[in-house]
């Protein structure tokens, strides 16, 4: 069990599988008092119009918090919270490599997130995209992209009291185990 009880829940799955929905769901459970970390940069009008629908699909329950780059310091600063969700982790890991950050120095700070979780006082909740299961990138931004994807997701499941994929419209509950369908996602 993580600190003071409190639950570490990786939740991963591919693009619109649901898992962002699932995530919602259970950090509600969770706690009344729900921060909704969101890493998306609105780069583009496409991207700016996803990040205003997502804001409107919210409950108005969570307070926002927008970090693209300094996920482990804004976790530092939350003091008043149950749970925080954070949506989403390749997205972040993205924002960095994009801003040319080196990889060693993603991989650095992938571990500070890890420490920044450890150090919580509340409960996180984090979604990530499983993006190692396709055709080898063509770029080395794409390669180097799918490779810290990788890495981050085996650095910060070791310490996941929770771990879920969402796949073929259902989540499939990996730990604790034994492995477990846990809900059927529905007709988008």
């Amino acid at each position: 069990m993580s600190p003071q009880g409190r639950q570490f829940v990786l939740i991963g799955g591919g693009a619109r599988s649901g898992k962002s929905a699932f995530a919602l769901s259970m950090a509600q459970r969770l706690g009344s008092r729900r921060i909704f970390v969101a890493t998306a940069q609105g780069l583009d009008d496409e991207m700016r119009a996803r990040i205003d629908r997502h804001r409107q699909e919210r409950p108005t329950s969570f307070t926002t918090m927008e970090e693209p780059l300094a996920l482990a310091a804004v976790l530092d600063t939350i003091v008043q919270a149950d749970v925080v969700l954070i949506d989403c982790l390749t997205l972040w890991l993205s924002n960095l490599l994009v801003s040319e950050v080196p990889v060693e120095t993603v991989v650095h700070k992938i571990d500070e997130l890890g420490a920044a979780i450890a150090r919580r006082r509340f409960h996180v909740v984090l979604v990530t995209n499983e993006v190692g299961l396709g055709l080898v990138p063509e770029t080395a931004l794409g390669r180097n992209f799918r490779d810290v994807v990788g890495q981050a997701h085996q650095r910060l499941s070791v310490n996941a009291d929770q771990i879920y994929a969402a796949l073929l419209g259902q989540i499939l509950r990996l730990r604790p185990g034994p492995v477990e369908l846990t809900g059927d996602l529905g007709a988008p």
